[in-house]
Parts: structure tokens; sequence; C-alpha cells
């Protein structure tokens, strides 16, 4: 009897083994590299990645590296040594990995780059990202709005700001910005009272606020002595609230004298906030929730040998290869639409904001 309850037992424990869905190391390990988590968008990413991939029965392996590129390359390769199977990366700057991509390949680890392209190297399979010369077009376009550009008003002076240079993506941010801006510019409707206009003057290493309102400072104190300035291109929010802080310390953002029109990018929570207060005029929403579950997806398509869904096979060229892509679409947003945009999808809630 003690011999038969045993078996029964045993059988009862295989049975139960086979009917539980399969673990999530069954599916093996994904490695996703974030540059830092001094953004809250980049915690969202990654939170937002991890959630989907165990979702589908995959192990992942989430690393930030604080924008200290020899911290991520030794965090990828690292990885590649524990024996992902593909590699996730946003990179710190995107030329930096061309070594252990190399070693990936070897290795047969798939790579794909997300929202930063990786340049210089055949060894990156795809690219996850928005559209992101639609998104400098957005905040441009923000700008023109404000500012009545379109109804003739004008002229107005602008000062420009860019993203990091060793980020590919600041490139396209700036271009997609100054294909509505320039015309402005060159019939003297916006004034760039500094002439700092390119990627090379402008830029903004490691999307950093505090460089930018140090920028900004200069700008303010060789340029608008007199001279008020009307609007200021800044490409993502980390960088606005920077140039903010250094306006509001000669004085605009007050009852006497308001805020320029400010743009940005991320829809951050103090941002948001700032564009309730009147402060910053606009950000670019890029639901990172939508970015993770098509990263995601491809990567399971990827691993089961089938072709993953992509819409771009024109646009990103790396330095060696045009990068097959999946581009998403990013969504102005100001004190009009904030609320539908970012409460009533869920992304926050409105308690957050206020």
């Amino acid at each position: 009897m003690k011999k038969w309850i045993t078996r029964l037992a045993a059988a009862a424990t295989c049975t139960a083994a086979f009917l539980q869905p399969a673990a999530a190391q069954d599916k093996g390990t994904v490695g996703i590299a974030m540059p830092t988590k001094s953004s809250s968008r980049w915690i969202a990413d990654g939170q937002n990645m991890v959630k989907e991939f165990q979702a589908k029965g995959y192990k992942a392996d989430l690393q930030y590296a604080e924008d200290d590129i020899p911290n991520q390359l030794a965090q990828v390769e690292n990885m590649i040594t524990k024996g992902v199977k593909v590699l996730v990366i946003a990179a710190i700057d995107g030329t930096t990995l061309s070594g252990a991509l190399q070693k990936a390949a070897d290795k047969g680890v798939k790579v794909i780059a997300y929202d930063r392209l990786i340049r210089g190297t055949k060894n990156v399979d795809y690219y996850t990202t928005f559209d992101n010369f639609q998104v400098g077009v957005l905040q441009a376009g923000s700008i023109v709005d404000k500012l009545g550009l379109k109804q003739g008003k004008g002229p107005f002076n602008i000062e420009l700001f860019g993203g990091s240079p060793d980020d590919n993506n600041a490139f396209f941010f700036y271009d997609g910005a100054m294909s509505v801006l320039k015309p402005y510019i060159d019939s003297g409707k916006l004034v760039v009272r500094s002439k700092q206009m390119g990627m090379d003057k402008v830029g903004t290493l490691r999307w950093d606020g505090a460089t930018a309102q140090a920028r900004m400072d200069n700008l303010l104190s060789a340029f608008y002595g007199r001279d008020k300035l009307h609007a200021v291109l800044s490409p993502y929010d980390g960088i606005s609230i920077g140039i903010l802080s250094s306006l509001k310390g000669v004085g605009y953002c007050s009852a006497q004298q308001p805020c320029p029109v400010v743009s940005g990018q991320d829809a951050e929570v103090p941002s948001v906030k700032s564009i309730l207060r009147s402060e910053q005029s606009s950000t670019v929403f890029k639901d990172t929730r939508d970015l993770a579950r098509v990263t995601v997806n491809l990567v399971d398509a990827v691993l089961a040998g089938k072709q993953p869904e992509i819409n771009d096979t024109k646009t990103y060229n790396n330095g060696t290869k045009v990068v097959p892509s999946y581009l998403l679409k990013p969504v102005a947003v100001d004190s009009g639409n904030w609320k539908k945009v970012l409460v009533d999808s869920g992304y926050y809630k409105e308690s957050q904001l206020r």
C-alpha cells in the first residue's frame, strides 16, 4: 500500500510538472544593457522590457552603466560570457562596442540596438526606436505654433540646443527640427543671435542638464543683455529643466517676463509638471511600453527562427550597414492634451503629475 501511494504521488508530481507552463529559464536569458538610471525614461524602459520578456518565458539580465562607457562595455562582455541568447543594448556611445559585439557574433548572440543606433559594426542585427527625425519635427512644430510663425508673426529670437554628439539620435532630432525652423531662420522671422548652429556647436554631452544650464547662462550674458529671448529648441526634458533654471535666474518665467517657448522630449514627470505651471511649453512623448513590446516580440521571433516585423530598411545606416529597423510614432504633448495622452493611456496617474 505504501509503495502504491509513493508511485501515485510520483506520477502526480510528474503530471503537474508537465502541465505547468515552461519556466522562464527554459527559453534562456536575454541581456539588457541600459545607459543610466539618471533619467526616469531609462528606468521605465528597463522595467517594461523585463516584464515583457518574463511574460514570454525568458529570464532578463538588466544592467545600468550610469553613463560610464567602460562600465557598459564590461557589462556587455559579462553577459556574453554568461551565455545570453540575445543582447538588447541602449548604448552610451554607439561607436565603442565593436569589439564586444564581434565576440557576441562569434558566439551566435543576436544584437538589438535599442532606441540608440550602434555604429561602426556589422554585428548589429536589428534596431528598435521611434521615428527620431519626426521627434525633431514635432519639437520645432511646437515652437512654430506657440510663436504664431505661420500667421506671419515675428521676428523672434531663438537659441538652439542639441543632444549628446555621441548619440546618433541627437543628429536626427536636430535635423528634423531644422527642417522646420531653417526656413524661418533664412527669412529672418527667427534670429539666432549667438549664431551658434550645427551639432558641433549646440550639442550637449551626455544630455546633461547642468551643462545645458551653464551654456544658457553664457548665451544670456553674452547676447541678451537688452534683447529678449523668445524660444529655445531643447531636445530633451532634462536639458529643458536646466535651460529653464538659467532663464529663471535672470527674471524669466515671472509675471513681468513670461518664459520663452521651450521644447522637450520624453514626458518626464518634472517637465510635465513644468508644462502645467506654464513654464516648459511642450514635450514629445515616446511610449516606452510600446517600444519594449515591439523589441520583445522581435527577439522572440528571431529566436524562434521567424522573420521579425520591421517597417524601415533605408533610414539607419550605421556606417557599415543599413540596420533593419522598427520605428514607432512619437506624440507631441502640451497643456492641451497631456491628460489624454499621458493619464488616460495609463502611462502616469494624474496624482503623479499634480
